[in-house]
This record gives structure tokens, sequence and C-alpha cells, in this order.
């Protein structure tokens, strides 16, 4: 009796030791998970500090990369004393190879994180994060509070004047052959008056910040994909959309001059021009000759550009205008006249920083090609013709019987824009840490 009692006993301290040995396994592995996660979250830390010096770059703030080391155009920089407690602590490296990258390219942030306990191996994660512009003009109209179509024919559809993205090729026109089904309308307004589409006939998505869009008797929602006889395509509402609206400043250097005369620029000259307001009126006309930067420095309040009677604004096949202003601008009488296939050709853009401190109106003579990115303006779009291009505004109002095309190449165009994360990938392999391994050697 006595040794199949020590037998039993013997038994059962083996399983309790198994057991207890399996426990301690288990909060070993939970400890290392827990580490592991923690690693990833000072890597996104780390990445995050890296995208917001980009985007502070881009901004044109010259202290975007302080507290950063740098060498050429290559930056790189240590987070630590994490505490994590039980004696755990961590510490995260971002590395960046390009600082000042070109139009087009893609810059890449490279981020090494450690947590380091007490007792046992660090555990460390590294990602590769890789960069694109975004762009002000992904979307056709999109208002921070109210959009409102007036007129019983007015439209909204899209194109791409760049479909096969080179700029050397020759841009294509709007036609009913090229007319797409992405004319995006977005407001990030909650309220019920966030879109209202009243009688308009929209050919791609409408988003809100949480509202439905008022379709009136007449209008509708619709896309290639919608059912015959369906004029509210509820796949094409969504009540979630959420965009940041960022003030853009102006340039700060340029030609000062005391007036502007009928004509500004120089034919395949790129200059950059400022002077405190324009006022034309009459039968005058201001013909644009090149590439032209002009900032209109009128304060808010005032007006920066008025255009009356027949007065017009040409901008000839071949030159460019970008307007930056934080007074009011009105582009009446005959209007913008913008011989270029592209409207990123005419860009005007609101530097006012107060909410709904600005008014810009713009009104064109047949078709009107432009972009504006006024976030903080009132805009209004007046005209019987085509419309092209995008408009970002405080509210926008469309008025008369225009048809608005988005044009689809703008959704590159990334001028004064900051960056996103188009891709990333975690670097789990020797092989792969070892291209940064030199990198993130010595500091």
């Amino acid at each position: 009796m006595l040794i199949v009692a020590m037998l039993m006993a013997a038994v059962i301290a083996l399983m309790l030791g198994s057991y207890l040995n399996l426990n301690l396994n288990s909060a070993r592995q939970a400890f290392r998970s827990f580490q592991g996660y923690a690693a990833i979250n000072l890597v996104e830390a780390g990445a995050e500090e890296a995208l917001w010096s980009f985007n502070r770059a881009a901004e044109g703030q010259a202290n975007a990369w302080t507290g950063w080391s740098t060498s050429g155009s290559a930056a790189w920089r240590k987070f630590s004393d994490f505490d994590f407690t039980a004696n755990t602590t961590g510490w995260v490296k971002a590395y960046v190879g390009n600082t000042a990258p070109a139009a087009g390219d893609a810059p890449k942030i490279v981020v090494l994180a450690s947590v380091n306990p007490a007792t046992g191996a660090p555990v460390t994660r590294m990602m590769e994060l890789t960069l694109q512009k975004r762009s002000w003009f992904a979307n056709g109209l999109v208002a921070r509070k109210s959009i409102t179509f007036n007129g019983n024919n007015t439209s909204v559809d899209s194109w791409n004047s760049d479909p096969d993205g080179d700029p050397t090729t020759a841009p294509i026109e709007y036609s009913e052959d090229v007319r797409n089904d992405e004319g995006t309308v977005a407001s990030n307004e909650v309220d019920n008056t966030a879109a209202l589409i009243n009688q308009a006939d929209i050919w791609g998505y409408v988003f809100t910040g949480g509202a439905q869009p008022q379709v009136g008797v007449n209008g509708s929602i619709r896309g290639a994909d919608t059912p015959d006889g369906v004029s509210i395509d509820t796949s094409r509402i969504a009540t979630d959309f959420n965009a940041e609206f960022q003030t853009i400043a102006a340039p700060t250097d340029g030609i000062t001059i005391p007036t502007v005369g009928a004509v500004l620029g120089l034919p395949g000259v790129v200059t950059k021009w400022r002077t405190h307001s324009i006022s034309l009126s009459g039968n005058q006309t201001l013909t644009i000759l090149g590439d032209v930067t002009l900032v209109l420095t009128a304060p808010s309040g005032a007006s920066a550009l008025s255009m009356t009677g027949n007065a017009k604004l040409i901008i000839p096949d071949g030159s460019s205008l970008t307007l930056y202003a934080e007074g009011d601008v009105k582009v009446a009488g005959k209007g913008l006249a913008n011989a270029n296939v592209q409207p990123m050709t005419a860009r005007f853009w609101g530097t006012n920083p107060t909410i709904g401190a600005q008014l810009l109106h713009i009104a064109g003579n047949g078709d009107l090609r432009a972009v504006v990115y006024a976030p903080n303006a009132d805009v209004k779009i007046n005209g019987n013709g085509n419309v092209m291009g995008s408009v970002v505004g405080n509210t926008i109002t469309l008025t008369g019987n225009a048809a608005f095309h988005y044009d689809e190449s703008l959704a590159d165009f990334g001028d004064n824009a900051g960056f996103s994360i188009s891709k990333w990938r975690e670097l789990l392999t020797p092989a792969e840490r070892a291209l940064y391994a030199d990198v993130f050697a010595g500091w």
C-alpha cells in the first residue's frame, strides 16, 4: 500500500510539474507576444514622427527636421526611454533616405524598434514604408460644410485627361466617348443640408459626414453598374466621409510689382509675381504667358481680384496660372478663358486662415477649366457650359446649368500636398533586414 501511495504521489507530482511548466511557458509566450505588439506600436510611432516631418517640410516649415541627424538628404533619429513596467524598456529608430524628394519620387521610411525585458532576448520589429504624394484634388467637389446644386440641368461626371500618366503625350479632351462615372461629390457636414443635389444628375458618388444627400424628383445618383430604372443608387452613397482641410500658405518670394498690365509673364518662362490686388472692368483683359505664379497680398475682407463687365482672364494654350489670394476673388464678366485641355493649368489657392472669411466667385465663358483649393472660402461657380476640374471649399454653390466634369488625373497632382503611406511591409528575414543593417548601426 505504501509503495502504491508513493507511486501515485509521484505521478501526481509529475502531472503538477508538467502543468506548472506549461503555465510558465504560456506566461512566457504571452509576455513575448505582448513585447512583440509593443514593438509594433513603437514602429508605428517612429513612422508617424517621420511622416509628420515630411508633411511639415511640404508645408515649407523650416524646422520640419529639427532634432533629426542629417547627412545630405538622409535623416535619422532615435526615440528612447519607453517604459513598459516590469523592468522592460524600449526604443525606436527611424531612418529616411531622402528628405527632399523630387516630383514623382516615392520616398521610404525604415523603422527599427526594440523592446528589452529585464531577462531574455530583446524583441525587435522592422518595417519599410513607401510614401506617395497626396492630392488636394482626389475628388471632384469637396465642401467642408454644404454643397448645393442650383439649376435644373446641372450634372456631374468624370474623365481622365492623362490616362497613360505620361505628361509628354497630348492630353485627352472631355467627350461623351471618354466619360466615366467617378464624379465624386463630398461634404464633411453631418446636417441634412450637407449635400443638396436637388435636380442635378450625379454620374458617380456622393459622400457626406453623416447625412443623406437631398435629391429632387428629377435628380439622380447613378453609375455604369446601376440597374436600369434606379435613380438613387444607395451603393454610391456613403455617410462616413472625413477629410482634413489644411490651410495653404502663399509663397513669400516673387517680384513685387505695383500694378499688373494687360500681359503678365513671358512665353515659355517660369515667373513669380506679387502685387496687392487686381481690378479689371469694361473690356479689359489680362493674358497670362508662360508658367506664372501670382500672389495677391490683399488681406482678408479686401478684394484681391475683381473682374466685371466684359473683362476676361486669358490663359493661352501652353501657359498656366497659379494664383494665391487671402482676400476675395471675383472672376466674372467674360470670366476665365483657359485654352488648355487640362484644368490644372489654372490653379486658385485660397489662403485665408479663417473659416468663412473669403469669397471666391468664378464664372466661365463657355468651357471653364480650373482647380480651386480654398478650404475656408465660400465658393460660387457660375456657368452654362462645361466646368472641368476640381473644387475644394468651405461651401460650394453651383449655379446655372453647368455640367461639371472631374478630371481623374488630378488625383496624382501633388503640388503643395503632403505625403501618405502607399504601402508598407514588415522586414522579417535576416536577408531583408541586412539591407538596412548599416543605416541603423552605431546610433
